[in-house]
């Protein structure tokens, strides 16, 4: 087993959801079937405008051939395991390369970090996860929140692990809850998707929640793209099959709401979703297509 790097952009020709497995040419075969078992990072390159860098994190569970295309393979992500970073990492911090395995005897950047897959140290990679696990500044919910004189830090200490305990760290419930809470509020300015309120109480506390379109508990992903900002109640709605969103967006409302005309009044006058500006944060079809299909009350 070994930690990797998977190059991921938005506009790939290749067929990467990933959040569920990457696409990739056989000559990366090798590199990838090391990973097997172990955690790699999801980078995107600096060309990309507004690039990411090291944004997310996942364990390969396997390495498939692509049924459809001869000499294509797909390493097949573990469910559960996706985690995207609360705090991108850049792929130069500080006037340093943040993957210093990539730097050459000359100090310069090697070809290696053109390979859309690579081995990387077990110290990069946990130097890399620690910064992007960071939650500093985060707009926490209003749920059980001491008043403003009194209140001591609900956060925590900074995220750090070290090797011997990064499989019990990565796979932490209340330390994925808190980063996917981050990038879902980051993604949609602390506003409800579905009503359009932004409300934030005098410690800085958003209102809105964090909502996974497809739950932990059925194996939804950490990723932006599986998530909703919505208001508590809303949110309520939403996991009790009340409220869903078709693929183009469009607000459900099950017929086994009562009080319909004030549900209708207090949601988007639009039908719609409001959406995150980046389009690889708005919600996927694969994960809305599962709501509709399993918790929606049509």
């Amino acid at each position: 087993m070994a930690n990797g790097v998977f190059i991921h952009r938005e506009d790939s020709i290749y067929r990467d959801t990933p959040a569920v497995s990457y696409h990739f040419p056989k000559q990366y075969l090798e590199r990838a079937r090391a990973c097997i078992g172990d955690w790699i990072l999801y980078y995107e390159p600096v060309k990309v405008r507004q690039s990411r860098g090291y944004w997310a994190i996942a364990r390969v569970e396997s390495v498939v051939p692509d049924p459809d295309q001869p000499g294509m393979y797909y390493a097949m992500i573990e469910p559960g395991s996706f985690l995207q970073f609360s705090t991108p990492v850049p792929f130069v911090l500080d006037g340093t390369v943040v993957e210093r395995g990539l730097l050459n005897e000359q100090a310069k950047i090697s070809g290696r970090a053109q390979a859309a897959v690579r081995p990387i140290s077990t110290q990069d990679f946990i130097r890399i996860v620690n910064l992007g696990l960071r939650d500093e500044d985060e707009m926490l919910p209003r749920r059980d929140e001491p008043a403003a004189e009194n209140r001591v830090r609900e956060d925590g200490p900074a995220f750090h692990f070290e090797e011997r305990e990064r499989v019990q760290q990565l796979v932490s419930r209340p330390l994925r809850d808190r980063a996917f809470r981050r990038t879902v509020l980051d993604a949609y300015d602390a506003r409800c998707a579905l009503t359009g309120l932004k409300l934030i109480n005098g410690g800085g506390r958003a209102e809105a929640e964090a909502a996974h379109i497809r739950p932990v508990e059925a194996n939804g992903p950490d990723i932006v793209s599986n998530g909703l900002a919505l208001s508590g109640t809303v949110h309520w709605m939403f996991d009790r099959g009340l409220l869903s969103l078709g693929d183009d967006l469009s607000i459900l409302v099950s017929r086994h709401v009562n009080d319909r005309d004030s549900i209708m009044a207090l949601l988007n006058r639009s039908g719609h979703a409001r959406l995150p500006a980046r389009a690889a944060d708005h919600p996927h079809p694969l994960f809305l297509g599962w709501h509709r299909e399993t918790c929606f009350k049509g």
